[in-house]
C-alpha cells in the first residue's frame, strides 16, 4: 500500500503542533519533576540540561518567515508541518571539493533531502594549534552549496567520529603529548582539547542552523557511545559546550546500536537530546524504533534510522563487499512507508585520499584490518561518482513513493579517460635519500620511540642500529609492532658501504619472529626497519593505538640497545611538506643531469626490493580531455602514488581487492602531469603503469572473507 504523508494547510499544521506539544497529565509531569530532582540530588556531576523544546513553538504562515525544525508527536516538522528525514550521508573530505556539488545533486536526484556528515578533527587539526578549513577541509563552503541546493544538513562533529578514518577522527599528536589524553572519556586533559578544538569549530555554525536561515537541522554528540563506554559525564559535558556555542534551540542527538544496552551507555536521559539509532540493513525496524522510543522523552521519538546502511567497508585482504541493490530498496521501504526517516549510509563513499584510511580488530589489537584506499562502500552513488547502476535505480524508485516532491531528473555519469601506459623511470632508492651522517633529523635512543613521539603521525618511519655478526644467523623479534615493517641488513666496507639487503617483513597481524641470513662482514652489520603505519584503529575496544616500534627489539632473545629514528617527510592529504622527496623526485625525473650515484643504482635490477622513487610523467593536450581516470597497478607490489604533488593514496594489489585507484579530474590539468610512486617491494619488470577508465577489485588471493548480505 502506497503511504504518503498527507497535505495540510499552515493552519491545520500548527494547531496539530500545538496540540502535541501540550504536557501530559499533571501527575505524569509531577512524577517526571521529582524522579529528575532525585537524580540531580544523588549525582550532582550531571549539571541539568536545558530541553530542545522547552521554548514556544513558532508557526509557519503564509505571510511571515518563520523557520523552525523541531520534534514533537513523534515526528520531526518542518516550519510547522510534517516532515520526513530522507538523508544520506556524504563526507566532504572524502570528495574532491571541486565534485562537492556534483555528488550532492547526484544525492538530490536519488531523492535525499538531507545530507549527513562527519567533520574529523585531524584534519582540521593536522598539528597543535594549526587549523585548517581550506580545500578539502573548508566545511563552511561544503555545508553553504548544501543549502545552495536545498538540502538539509545534520552535521556529527565528534568529537568522535569513527567513519573508518584514522583513529576515528583522532589527531595523532594526542600521542605526543605528556600526559597522554584518553578520548572517550572525561579526563580533563581531553575535554580542555575537545573545548579548545569546538570553540573554533562550532561557532562556525551558528549562522547556519536552521533557525538562523542556514542548512543545518541537527548536530550528533559523540558517535555510537554506547558501543564503546559508560561515561555519562563526558556525554554530558559535551553537550554543555555544545549548548554553550549552538544554543537551545538546535536539535542535538545520539546515534546508537538499537539494543538496549547500547542505548543504556550511550543515550542521556531526558528531552535534552534526541535518541536516534541504527541497525543492521534487514532487520526489522519497528521493533527497533519501538525500544528507541523507550530512551528518549514521550513524543519526542519521530523513528530515525541515523545510519542504513547501504553497502559495507573492505579491508586489504577481502573480496570487495556488496550487498543486493534489491533487499537494501526493499529494507528502506519498511522505514518509509510507515513514516519513519532514513539517513543512508553511505549515499557515496568517496576515497581515502593520502593516509587518512582507518582500520579494525578483531578479537585482539594484534589482529589487524586497515582499510582500502577506495571507500566505495558499494553505494548509490560510486567512489567515482557514477550512479547508472542498479543499487541507485532501485533505492531511487522507493524513495519517489514517498517523497513529498518530485524527484529531479537524473544526471549523467562523469565521462572517463585512458591516457594509456605510463613509462616510469626509478629516479632514487629510497634509503639514498637519507643522509645518514647528519644528525640535523635524526632522533637517537636506547629503545625504539613511536612514530607520534618524532612527529611522524603519518606514513613511514625507519628505524636504524647495527649488530654483531653471528654464524648462522639471529633470530630478529619486535613483540609489538604497529604495522608492517620491511627489514634490510647492509655490512659497510673500508670503501663506499654496500647497498641494504632485503631480508624480510614483519607484519603485526603475523606477529611473526624473522631470520636474519648468516653475513661474513668485518664490521657491524646495519640494520634498517622501515615502519609504515597503515591506518589507526577507529572503532572498538583498541582504539589506542600508537604507531611504529612500540616495544624493545629482540635479536636471539637480547634487547637491541642504540637506535637512531628517521622521519620520512611525505606529505598528507591538504598539505604540503616543506622538504618534499616527491616533488624533488617528479621533476628531477627530466632533468638531463644525473649524479654519479644516480647512475651507478640504475644498475640494479627492476625487481629489487629495496624501496625507491619511480617517476614519469603523461600528457593531456586540450582542458576539454582532463577527465576523471584510475591508475592500475597490477604487477606492482605495494606503495604509495602522487599525481601532480597530489597523495592519491596506498595500492596493494599483492593483497587486494584494490587493483587501481581513482584519479578525479581536478587533480590533472592541461600539459604534462606527472606521476610519483613510492613502490616498497616490487615494481613491474616494465615500470610501467597503465591509466584505465573503470576500478577493478579483482586483485589479490581469493577466497578470502567478505561482508556480503
Amino acid at each position: 500500500m502506497r503511504i504518503r504523508l498527507k497535505k495540510t494547510t499552515n493552519t491545520a499544521a500548527s494547531k496539530l503542533l500545538a496540540m502535541a506539544k501540550k504536557g501530559s497529565s499533571n501527575a505524569t509531569l509531577f512524577f517526571i519533576f521529582v524522579s529528575f530532582m532525585l537524580f540531580c540530588a544523588f549525582f550532582p556531576v550531571f549539571a541539568p540540561l536545558p530541553s530542545f523544546s522547552s521554548h514556544p513553538p513558532h508557526h509557519s504562515h503564509r505571510d511571515t518567515v518563520n523557520r523552525k525544525f523541531e520534534i514533537a508527536s513523534d515526528r520531526f516538522w518542518k516550519d510547522g508541518e510534517p516532515f520526513q528525514i530522507i538523508g544520506g550521508d556524504l563526507h566532504y573530505f572524502r570528495v574532491h571539493p571541486e565534485y562537492w556539488e556534483d555528488r550532492l545533486l547526484k544525492a538530490k536526484a536519488l531523492g535525499l533531502n538531507t545530507i549527513q556528515t562527519y567533520v574529523p578533527w585531524n584534519l582540521h587539526e593536522p598539528a597543535p594549534g594549526k587549523l585548517v578549513f581550506e580545500g578539502f577541509a573548508n566545511i563552511e563552503g561544503f555545508l553553504n552549496l548544501c543549502h545552495k541546493l536545498g538540502l538539509l544538513v545534520m552535521v556529527r562533529p565528534g568529537p568522535y567520529i569513527c567513519a573508518e578514518w584514522d583513529w576515528g577522527g583522532f589527531p595523532g599528536w594526542f600521542y605526543s603529548m605528556n600526559p597522554t589524553p584518553k578520548p572517550r572519556s572525561s579526563d580533563p586533559t581531553f575535554l580542555q582539547l575537545v573545548e579548545r578544538w569546538w570553540s573554533n569549530l562550532l561557532p562556525k555554525f551558528v549562522p547556519l542552523l536552521y533557525d538562523n536561515g542556514g542548512p543545518i537541522i541537527m548536530v550528533q554528540i559523540e558517535n555510537e557511545y554506547g558501543s564503546y563506554g559508560n561515561d555519562k559525564a563526558y556525554l554530558h559535558q559535551l553537550v554543555t559546550l555544545a549548548r554553550g556555542h549552538l544554543g537551545h534551540d538546535v536539535i542535538l542527538y545520539t546515534t546508537d546500536g538499537g539494543s538496549r544496552e547500547n542505548l543504556e551507555k550511550g543515550t542521556i536521559r531526558g528531552d535534552a537530546v534526541f535518541s536516534a539509532v541504527d541497525f543492521s540493513t534487514g532487520e526489522d525496524p519497528w521493533p527497533i524504533f519501538k525500544l528507541q522510543k523507550e530512551f528518549n522523552a514521550p513524543g519526542k521519538s519521530p523513528p530515525l534510522s541515523a545510519e542504513f546502511y547501504t553497502g559495507w567497508l573492505t579491508h586489504w585482504g577481502e573480496k570487495i563487499a556488496k550487498t543486493d541493490a534489491d533487499f537494501t530498496a526493499a529494507a528502506l521501504e519498511k522505514i518509509l512507508q510507515k513514516n519513519g526517516s532514513a539517513v543512508l549510509y553511505m549515499v557515496h563513499g568517496g576515497t581515502n585520499f593520502g593516509f587518512y584510511n582507518g582500520a579494525n580488530t578483531g578479537g585482539d589489537e594484534a589482529d589487524y584490518k586497515p582499510d582500502l584506499t577506495s571507500y566505495d562502500y558499494d553505494a548509490p552513488i560510486r567512489e567515482s561518482g557514477d550512479i547508472d547502476n542498479s543499487k541507485f535505480n532501485a533505492i531511487r524508485r522507493v524513495i519517489a513513493r514517498y517523497s513529498s516532491v518530485p524527484l529531479p531528473s537524473v544526471p549523467s555519469n562523469n565521462e572517463k579517460a585512458r591516457y594509456g601506459p605510463i613509462h616510469l623511470q626509478r629516479k632514487a632508492f629510497l634509503f639514498d635519500t637519507f643522509d645518514f651522517t647528519n644528525s640535523a633529523n635524526v632522533f637517537e635512543s636506547e629503545t625504539p620511540m613511536s612514530m607520534e613521539y618524532v612527529g611522524q603521525f603519518f606514513g613511514f618511519l625507519l628505524y636504524v642500529t647495527e649488530y654483531k655478526a653471528k654464524r648462522g644467523g639471529r633470530i630478529l623479534f619486535i613483540p609489538k609492532l604497529h604495522d608492517r615493517a620491511q627489514v634490510f641488513i647492509s655490512c659497510p666496507s673500508e670503501e663506499s658501504g654496500a647497498r641494504p639487503t632485503y631480508v624480510g617483513t614483519v607484519e603485526r597481524w603475523l606477529n611473526n619472529k624473522l631470520s636474519l641470513p648468516d653475513v661474513k662482514c668485518h664490521f657491524n652489520i646495519n640494520l634498517f626497519i622501515l615502519v609504515e603505519n597503515m591506518g589507526r584503529v577507529n572503532y572498538g575496544p583498541f582504539i589506542f593505538d600508537r604507531k611504529g616500534i612500540l616495544s624493545s627489539v629482540y635479536l636471539d632473545g637480547g634487547k637491541v640497545k642504540g637506535w637512531k629514528m628517521f622521519p620520512i617527510p611525505l606529505h598528507n592529504l591538504n598539505e604540503m611538506s616543506n622538504y618534499n622527496p616527491i616533488r624533488q623526485a617528479a621533476y628531477s625525473a627530466f632533468s638531463e643531469n644525473s649524479s654519479s650515484r644516480k647512475k651507478l643504482i640504475y644498475k640494479y635490477a627492476n625487481t629489487s626490493k629495496e624501496p625507491a622513487f619511480y617517476s614519469g610523467q603523461f600528457s593531456i593536450d586540450k582542458s576539454s580531455q582532463v577527465k576523471d581516470t584510475f591508475i592500475s597497478f597490477n604487477n606492482w607490489g605495494k606503495g604509495i602514488v602522487f599525481v601532480n604533488d597530489f597523495n592519491i593514496g596506498r595500492y596493494w594489489p599483492l593483497r587486494g581487492p584494490q587493483c587501481n585507484l581513482y584519479v578525479p579530474a581536478p587533480v590533472l590539468k592541461e600539459g604534462d602531469n606527472f606521476l610519483v610512486i613510492l613502490e616498497l617491494e616490487s615494481p613491474d619488470p616494465e615500470l610501467v603503469v597503465r591509466t584505465v577508465d573503470e576500478p577493478d577489485f579483482t586483485c589479490g588471493f581469493s577466497g578470502m572473507s567478505v561482508h556480503q548480505l
